[in-house]
């Protein structure tokens, strides 16, 4: 950053922008670095772990540049949340993804293009290669883009998404555009590989140390994981979150807890939006103290007060624990992140791992029974959706549900269909029709018309965007019942005064091609095999931390995110067994002096000098100093028996 004048005004402006329109008066650790490369139109990677502001990240220099900020994301509840925060602080702003109607998208695509005050427009990947978007992408003014959840691009990563694949291929359209990439947890191979597949100018990293020096971080290994995990919650005040794997289990966990004095609630991805707003509101405010959830709970969340993190079963990778885990202590006070096992759950690990690979025939079959199941001739069924309820087409199709999850997720990467488990759960509605148009519809339907303007005062914007609408708030200003509103949208909709969308509670299956024949989808062996051996270091890593002894928590955590060079934590359980056996100078005097005194006139075994001196010493400190003793030639052993060494 040789040129200093335009960084300092840069700098001016981008405080500005800060204090504006988040009210902050500085910026966290790295922001302002991140920010003033990409206003200086540097391709920029940024790494901050979760928790560290990556939103704003993008968001103060896309409004500090003239034009459109395109956002990458794949996480489309995260992109609702993001845009929904940008309107309240008055900045335009709209997310595409599949599954919205072609009206909807092309009002937003015609605001992005037209409404200088359009400032970012998020998209799902997946809608990159779409006709719409590329005939658009010509007329649009981006200004820069964004890639949230960056490490998707690379094969490398815990989650590679090939629809990322696509985002280097629209660079063209905007030559003079900046990319910033963001990601919380990318492995030293991850950043290369995400510089290189988007395309970088030239190598520019910023990345903030994964080192959490007010997070201590615990593995136990407890056959009662219900009785640990109530003594843990009752000895650390405050409130935490409880990770466990199955939507089951983390009802049974909340009752569990209520039953024990404790406030809980539970939380997965099945539940209804009201219902999961309700309990996520209810423990960012305290009222509730424990959330017990799936990994659908956390993103997007920034609740600073969380002192510990509790997991009842273990992640699938260290990136996904780091991220879970690091919901702890974001007030920088201390938190703990506590991983209870039992001699079972390695194993369930590995058993699932086996079944996360699906083989090419299982694939065929699970999309031969979707496409069967929903009656979709070949070469017809492109864009068709359909209510879909995983657990109960695996009864259904008498598949197994953990094979039928990751098929599906297979033939998401290869473009043939999407599986939303949560993304048409509020209605919306837009008014198409023009004042003359609404005229003659008043004289011809004066009742309909009555209804649509409770709507028109009730809602701003309905001309101009796809608005949020609440049934139940309309039934009870217009004095009907909840079907009936429905009822009259709908009629409403046919005239195509409106177009009206309305929730579904159900998650979508969409096939976002027409039906091919279940043996023309191929699988490249090299790739496959390849995906499914880094998978399994993943794996490998995980049950390694598991199962470590020897090196700090901490330590192994920052080793595998490429920090080589990290001190001990000296609070996590390695740090405080070991710190628990060191020997002091005067304690190791001691027991020389007691074991050497014992050794006098008789032979005796480790075992039997450990049994005579542990009412004065503890045994492992003791065996230490026996050790040590062998080691420095003051004790002999031979054929299991110690004796004093006898000077030659």
């Amino acid at each position: 950053m040789s040129n200093n004048a335009p960084n300092s005004n840069f700098s001016l402006q981008i405080h500005q922008i800060l204090k504006h329109y988040w009210g902050y008066d500085s910026f966290r650790p790295l922001q302002e670095d991140i920010i003033l490369s990409v206003m200086q139109n540097r391709d920029t990677l940024a790494l901050l772990p979760t928790g560290g502001g990556k939103s704003i990240c993008f968001q103060v220099p896309a409004l500090a540049k003239e034009g459109l900020c395109i956002v990458i994301s794949p996480l489309i509840a995260l992109m609702k949340d993001q845009v929904e925060n940008l309107k309240k602080r008055g900045i335009k702003a709209a997310a595409i993804f599949s599954g919205l109607p072609y009206r909807e998208i092309e009002l937003i695509i015609n605001n992005a293009t037209f409404d200088k005050d359009f400032k970012f427009l998020y998209l799902s990947p997946e809608r990159l290669k779409t006709d719409t978007f590329r005939a658009s992408l010509e007329k649009l003014p981006v200004s820069m883009i964004a890639v949230d959840e960056a490490h998707c691009i690379s094969q490398w990563g815990y989650d590679f998404r090939p629809p990322y694949l696509e985002i280097a291929a629209i660079r063209p359209y905007f030559p003079e555009a900046p990319i910033l990439a963001l990601t919380a947890t990318a492995t030293p191979e991850v950043v290369i590989d995400i510089q290189e597949k988007l395309i970088f100018k030239e190598k520019n990293l910023f990345q903030k140390s994964f080192k959490r020096d007010n997070l201590i971080y615990y593995v136990v290994k407890e056959e009662d994981k219900f009785g640990r995990m109530l003594r843990i919650v009752q000895r650390y005040p405050g409130t935490g979150v409880i990770y466990v794997r199955n939507r089951r289990k983390t009802k049974e966990i909340a009752d569990f807890l209520n039953k024990h004095g404790i406030s809980a609630d539970y939380y997965h991805a099945g539940l209804d939006t009201t219902t999961r707003d309700r309990k996520q509101n209810d423990w960012m405010v305290n009222k509730t103290r424990i959330i017990v959830s799936t990994n659908a709970f956390g993103m997007g969340i920034d609740k600073p007060d969380v002192r510990f993190v509790i997991h009842l079963d273990i992640p699938d990778t260290l990136e996904a624990y780091f991220q879970e885990a690091g919901r702890g202590g974001r007030d920088e006070k201390s938190s703990v992140a506590i991983m209870l096992y039992d001699g079972n759950d390695i194993k369930e690990l590995k058993r699932n791992f086996a079944l996360t690979f699906p083989t090419i025939d299982q694939i065929r079959q699970i999309y031969l029974k979707l496409v069967n199941y929903y009656q979709i001739a070949i070469r017809s069924g492109k864009n068709s959706s359909f209510p879909f309820e995983l657990e109960m087409f695996a009864k259904i199709s008498k598949s197994n549900i953990t094979i039928l999850y990751h098929a599906i997720k297979y033939l998401e990467k290869i473009g043939l269909l999407l599986y939303l488990e949560d993304e048409n759960r509020v209605s919306v509605m837009h008014v198409l029709a023009n004042q003359k148009a609404l005229d003659i519809f008043e004289q011809q339907y004066p009742e309909l018309y009555d209804f649509l303007k409770v709507l028109l005062r009730s809602y701003g914007a309905l001309f101009t965007d796809f608005v949020k609408i609440n049934e139940a708030e309309i039934a009870r200003r217009t004095d009907r019942s909840e079907e009936e509103v429905v009822a009259l949208l709908k009629k409403i909709h046919k005239f195509k005064i409106i177009s009206y969308r309305p929730k579904t509670l159900k998650p979508t299956l969409i096939f976002t091609e027409d039906r091919i024949r279940d043996y023309d989808i191929t699988l490249d062996a090299e790739h496959y095999h390849q995906r499914k051996k880094v998978a399994k270091q993943r794996l490998n890593a995980v049950i390694d931390y598991v199962k470590e002894e020897n090196s700090c928590r901490s330590q192994v955590l920052l080793r595998y995110f490429g920090e080589m060079k990290s001190q001990t934590c000296g609070a996590c359980d390695i740090c405080i067994k070991k710190r628990l056996h060191t020997v002091t100078e005067k304690e190791f005097q001691k027991m020389k002096i007691a074991v050497l005194t014992l050794l006098t006139n008789k032979t005796y075994s480790i075992r039997e000098v450990v049994t005579l001196l542990n009412k004065d010493f503890k045994e492992e400190k003791l065996v230490k100093v026996i050790r040590q003793l062998i080691d420095n030639n003051e004790v002999n052993l031979k054929y299991g028996q110690l004796s004093r060494h006898k000077p030659t």
